[in-house]
């Protein structure tokens, strides 16, 4: 059976400096000591995960920690995420009905004070941490309006645009005044899955329009976040495209004017298959599978991954996977299967230089939508989330050189 080619990546194999991605120790020149490695800046990010479904969740138009299931994050949630082997975790948090009117558009002091109590409580354990604003960009379809920063509305009518854009630029200024004197374990991402309800596959498709607006709309965070002064002048700042979709940020994103030098990530998701690692229609996936999601080869994944090292990591910006994942099954076959998939892409993106950060949401159920590990007030596993994890783990530390991405294939269920 023909085994598939991957890159190589040096920066696995050069110490770095601090936390901030650049190569540390001669490079052959004197007039520069330090070269910026997006690689290795992924790299030293580690596997991530997500406090999915908790500062995110939302209900009547206000977001609430608890609204969705989940207990409140505790210092034990991430002193476990810490030693399960994590290197980072993603805070998603959204700020709807906690944000004043205009024009200060002020945050709610008790919100703002739980975020920076549950990001303190990552950095406590020894986490990097990512912050955004998220669901606040929710649309439940084209007809359906959800959050404030809504696309549609600003495709629409310039006069929404114009009342989003200073919505966003004073929610961005205040969170950035809140931790500008943090250092470089924080990276700020500006938004989530930005879409206009057709999740990629919506009027994008008719009009680039939105594109640009979304563009835009990412130089206007990046601004107000320089704006803020202290680390944020030179703070790694997350960008996302179009859905978060990797197709569509490759396509389609363009990177801001930036006043600081390569300071600039790019944030993507995929759940690719959506139909396998999502909706659980099928509990098969990879070369030995037999009844498959339409895209279910390692050959897709790994192509969709090299899109990304072509377009942003050679030409010097870092990208990592910020929500990825795939579902808990009842039965001992598809479980085999999961694993493979977890193994084989945290493996892939491992090799590219490409920091994963697995989505959790806390549900403890098997099938559609079930991406519980860890009881997120507690950090307690569900499930068999210690063999899921430590499958993941090993696939992102293990620098056994025989240890490969083909070895980990040839690793396949057999059923």
């Amino acid at each position: 059976m023909k085994k598939l080619i991957h890159f190589a990546v040096l920066a696995m194999l050069l110490p770095l400096c601090g936390c901030c991605g650049k190569v540390a120790g001669n490079t052959g020149t004197d007039e520069d000591p330090e070269v910026f490695n997006p690689q290795a800046w992924s790299l030293n990010m580690g596997l991530g995960w997500n406090l999915g479904n908790s500062l995110d969740a939302h209900a009547g138009g206000v977001s609430s920690e608890t609204c969705w299931g989940n207990g409140k994050a505790s210092q034990k949630t991430f002193d476990a995420i810490r030693s399960m082997g994590f290197g980072c975790v993603r805070i998603p948090i959204t700020w709807m009905g906690h944000i004043g009117e205009a024009p200060a558009y002020t945050i709610e002091s008790a919100w703002m004070n739980r975020v920076a109590e549950v990001v303190g409580y990552a950095h406590k354990a020894g986490l990097k941490v990512i912050i955004n604003v998220h669901h606040d960009g929710y649309r439940e379809n084209a007809q359906v309006r959800g959050g404030w920063l809504d696309i549609r509305s600003a495709f629409e009518s310039d006069a929404a645009d114009r009342q989003i854009r200073e919505r966003l630029a004073a929610v961005w200024k205040q969170i950035a005044e809140r931790f500008k004197n943090e250092g470089d374990w924080l990276v700020f991402e500006t938004m989530n899955e930005i879409h206009d309800g057709g999740w990629g596959y919506g009027d994008n498709l008719k009009n680039s329009r939105q594109y640009n607006i979304l563009n835009e709309w990412n130089q206007l965070c990046l601004d107000a976040i320089r704006s803020a002064g202290g680390c944020n002048a030179d703070r790694y700042v997350a960008l996302a495209g179009y859905a978060t979709n990797p197709s569509l940020t490759v396509n389609y994103l363009r990177l801001p004017k930036d006043s600081a030098e390569n300071r600039l990530v790019v944030a993507v998701h995929s759940y690719d298959p959506y139909e396998y690692a999502t909706e659980a229609k099928f509990d098969e996936w990879g070369h030995t599978g037999k009844t498959m999601a339409p895209g279910s080869s390692e050959l897709d994944y790994t192509m969709m991954l090299d899109n990304l090292v072509k377009k942003f990591l050679l030409n010097g910006v870092p990208v990592y996977m910020g929500e990825f994942g795939c579902v808990h099954r009842s039965s001992e076959k598809a479980e085999s299967f999961r694993k493979y998939y977890l193994e084989y892409t945290v493996k892939a993106m491992r090799d590219r230089g490409i920091a994963p950060i697995v989505w959790d949401n806390g549900s403890a159920a098997a099938g559609k939508e079930a991406f519980g590990l860890v009881n997120h007030a507690d950090g307690s596993c569900i499930n068999n989330a210690r063999e899921i994890v430590r499958t993941m783990v090993n696939a992102w530390s293990n620098n056994d050189e025989k240890y490969t991405l083909s070895s980990v294939y040839d690793k396949a269920p057999q059923f």
